[in-house]
């Protein structure tokens, strides 16, 4: 398996303060109480450096998180250690996923999705939710709308700066509604600035492609709402959530 994100997990969580965490959390715990869903045993597929994992498991969610990134793992079990949870993390692909168990819920949250750029792997890695999924579970998950990519993030540049770095963010809108980013850091050591960069792509896919490949991978979607809300996406809506849930009579695909 391929290393991926090294540089950028160092300075993840500072770059992220957007991403309101501990909101995030109750939102997602909204949802299973408005979709009248118990969490039971939760996977936090793409779970990055933990932080959601390490809300929910504190709100009472039995929970354990997947990613592909050692560095980001590394980062996640530092901190369930500081909570003295003793979370589980696996280092797997999504499109690969292989879990010892069942689960009854599954979220993927924070663009996650967008990351794979192979239509056939995200259909692969819902198979896979879908496979170790409970009958009647529920996986919620978020994506970057194609609105975002071709107006927001089209070609333009962003620049974030923390006590700890000064990150340059470079897009580059390409076929496919895909999207090329460079990351450059810069970090202070001493008076010396060193940089490192990282470089990876993120994918929208068309509401119609999304609700293909859960039906197809035996899920029902119940419902879709806009970022952190229960209202139905807008047109010019940057982020979709998803909720979708198993049916109960399907056949499996192993």
């Amino acid at each position: 398996m391929t290393d991926s994100y090294s540089a950028f997990a160092r300075f993840y969580d500072g770059l992220m303060e957007d991403a309101c965490y501990e909101k995030r959390c109750g939102y997602l715990l909204e949802i299973f109480k408005r979709h009248n869903h118990d969490a039971g045993i939760t996977l936090d597929l793409a779970c990055g450096t933990g932080t959601l994992t390490v809300l929910l498991a504190k709100s009472g969610v039995d929970v354990y998180g997947v990613d592909s990134s050692a560095e980001m793992l590394s980062e996640a079990m530092q901190k369930s250690d500081e909570e003295g949870l003793g979370l589980l993390f696996l280092r797997q692909k999504m499109e690969k996923l292989n879990l010892y168990g069942t689960i009854n819920t599954c979220v993927c949250t924070l663009d996650s999705i967008n990351h794979i750029t192979d239509s056939d792997k995200v259909k692969a890695a819902f198979d896979r939710v879908g496979l170790f999924m409970d009958d009647d579970g529920l996986f919620v998950f978020d994506v970057n709308t194609v609105y975002k990519h071709r107006e927001i993030l089209k070609d333009n540049t962003f620049v974030f700066e923390n006590d700890r770095v000064f990150c340059v963010w470079q897009n580059r809108l390409e076929d496919n509604d895909i999207v090329s980013i460079s990351l450059d850091f810069f970090e202070e050591e001493n008076g010396v600035y060193y940089r490192s960069s990282e470089s990876f792509c993120e994918r929208a896919y068309s509401d119609e492609m999304i609700r293909e490949m859960l039906d197809n991978a035996g899920f029902e979607l119940e419902a879709t709402y806009g970022d952190m809300s229960f209202d139905e996406p807008k047109a010019d809506e940057q982020r979709v959530v998803y909720v979708a849930r198993m049916k109960k009579s399907r056949n499996r695909k192993g």
